[in-house]
């Protein structure tokens, strides 16, 4: 599948998603449960915050199979919840899935759309906005790239590739412009002039990444080829 209709396909699911949220309440970004036969990015979500806190070591697939079971009742265990495998409202609220006015998860869509919302807002908070949509770029730009996984949440779930999945900010309130930068970076815009990398040359350790060649730099983030 090309880019132009992943990103037609994409764009649908956005605006399925928008119509649910601002719609009569009835929808919400992440369902009442997750159990054992559910599949998607949410469940990609649950599967890496189990794996980084130690209770899964089984592969981040967004497929809820028994090693998912398996770890979500070692959590609920560990955190005095009902042992029963299943991701309902006070699982969710224990790994954090759940919205800041306290429902779960009244976020802004799931799928795709919020996954990148997500990453762009983790890494790039603080950011001007070019460099946010720059962040988006660059996770699209890797889905078209043969080194890398052909799927946004592929892309973000990589191990190693993002470092707010290890700090902490993956798991922070996203902010309103990231939805926005989202969906410019769905839409076609690339500030970056096709960077499959970036970093920040204040925080970077790996000798590695210097090694990449400059495109350009925005905000704090030098975006590479």
């Amino acid at each position: 599948m090309n880019r132009e209709a992943r990103k037609s396909l994409v764009a649908l699911s956005v605006v399925l998603s928008l119509l649910f949220v601002t719609g009569a309440g009835v929808q919400r970004a992440y369902a009442a449960s997750y159990r054992q036969g559910s599949s998607g990015d949410t469940v990609s979500v649950i599967q890496d915050k189990l794996s980084r806190w130690g209770y899964y070591d089984g592969p981040v697939d967004g497929i809820y199979g028994t090693a998912t079971v398996d770890a979500v009742k070692y959590f609920q265990r560990s955190n005095g919840l009902t042992a029963d495998g299943v991701c309902g409202p006070a699982t969710l609220k224990a790994l954090g899935l759940e919205s800041q006015s306290g429902s779960a998860g009244a976020q802004k869509g799931d799928g795709d759309f919020a996954l990148l919302a997500r990453v762009i807002s983790a890494e790039a908070r603080g950011e001007p906005y070019t460099g946010q949509v720059a962040v988006g770029a660059v996770i699209l730009n890797r889905i078209e790239h043969p080194s890398f996984p052909n799927t946004i949440s592929g892309v973000v779930f990589e191990p190693g590739a993002f470092s707010c999945m290890d700090d902490g900010q993956f798991d922070q309130p996203v902010a309103d412009s990231a939805y926005q930068a989202a969906q410019d970076a769905l839409n076609g815009v690339d500030p970056t002039g096709g960077a499959i990398y970036y970093f920040n040359p204040v925080t970077a350790t790996s000798k590695w990444i210097w090694s990449r060649p400059l495109i350009t730099v925005i905000g704090s983030h030098r975006f590479c080829s």
